[in-house]
């Protein structure tokens, strides 16, 4: 399998950016089609960004589609989110997520259980 560490977040101002990374290691990375979700206090697991093994295909949830890109360089075995346009209700911990049988469809919401590996997490505050 795959191991999944998170770097970034932090505190952020509203309206502000910020970049998340997902180092991996293990099996080859460019066979996992890669995500990130985030859950918040009270809340489920929620789907945020994915993105296919060559890095072709992306699908967003609708809270960030515009304001949140997801990318990978399998040359460094790497999934990064660049967040911006921060909002207080970006708040949560995200996670970095991987998958060997998974397909990226942009039309398609996936669920946290359509993913085999996950990371810690990483906490994200937003301040207004």
């Amino acid at each position: 399998q795959v191991q999944l560490v998170e770097s970034g977040g932090g505190l952020v101002q509203a309206g502000g950016s910020t970049r998340l990374s997902c180092a991996t290691s293990g099996r080859a990375f460019s066979n996992y089609a890669m995500g990130w979700f985030r859950q918040a206090p009270g809340k489920e697991r929620e789907f945020v960004a994915v993105i296919s093994r060559s890095g072709a295909t992306t699908s967003y949830a609708d809270a960030v589609k515009g304001r949140f890109t997801i990318s990978r360089d399998n040359t460094k075995n790497t999934v990064y989110l660049e967040m911006n346009s921060l909002k207080p209700e970006d708040t949560a911990v995200y996670y970095c997520t991987a998958d060997f049988r998974f397909r990226v469809r942009a039309t398609i919401t996936p669920g946290a259980s359509d993913f085999g590996s996950w990371g810690q997490g990483t906490q994200v505050t937003v301040s207004s």
